[in-house]
């Protein structure tokens, strides 16, 4: 499966990624909002693919790789994986690029791609993003994505508070009855 935008392609990731897996994930720059995602060693490398690999044969999505179409070059990662937030099952929405395709639209490109995706094959699901306060440029991607700020859902992280952003909640948050 492969998604095609006017400038990427975004594809399944393969053992021969695992590369660029490391070398993005090992860069403290592309992990600053999310240092737990920091990758130490190829092996850390080989199970993150290993996560993402399970995921697709489980789900038959995920996480995919952005590929400029010309030349053909990695530029980083985006995609939508199910996890457990406020006690449903949603879609996490992922990106992180090398840090030398920050500032390009590359982000913004494939989560809107992304996005799309997800509402054409998986309309029924909620897409969440989690994001850092102090990262606007992440935000932005985010709200060009077609998400929508959500403070009431706003939570701790793993590294910190997370800002949600989502597309299709479930439901509104009830206010609690006052008594008279």
């Amino acid at each position: 499966m492969e998604i095609v935008t006017a400038r990427l392609t975004l594809r399944r990731p393969v053992p021969a990624d695992l590369e660029t897996i490391f070398a993005i994930h090992h860069d403290p720059k592309a992990c600053l909002h999310n240092p737990s995602d920091l990758l130490a060693t190829r092996d850390d490398a080989e199970h993150l693919y290993g996560r993402w690999d399970e995921h697709w044969r489980r789900h038959g999505f995920g996480y995919w790789v952005i590929r400029d179409r010309e030349p053909e070059k990695i530029l980083g990662f985006a995609g939508v994986k199910v996890v457990r937030f406020r006690e449903i099952e949603v879609l996490n929405l992922f990106y992180r690029l090398d840090t030398r395709a920050w500032g390009a639209g590359v982000a913004s490109e494939a989560a809107q791609a992304v996005v799309a995706w997800a509402s054409e094959h998986l309309p029924e699901w909620t897409v969440v993003a989690r994001v850092r306060p102090d990262n606007v440029a992440s935000q932005r991607v985010a709200f060009r994505a077609g998400l929508a700020r959500a403070e009431h859902l706003d939570d701790q992280g793993e590294d910190g508070l997370d800002w949600i952003f989502v597309l299709r909640w479930p439901y509104d948050p009830v206010e609690p009855a006052t008594t008279a």
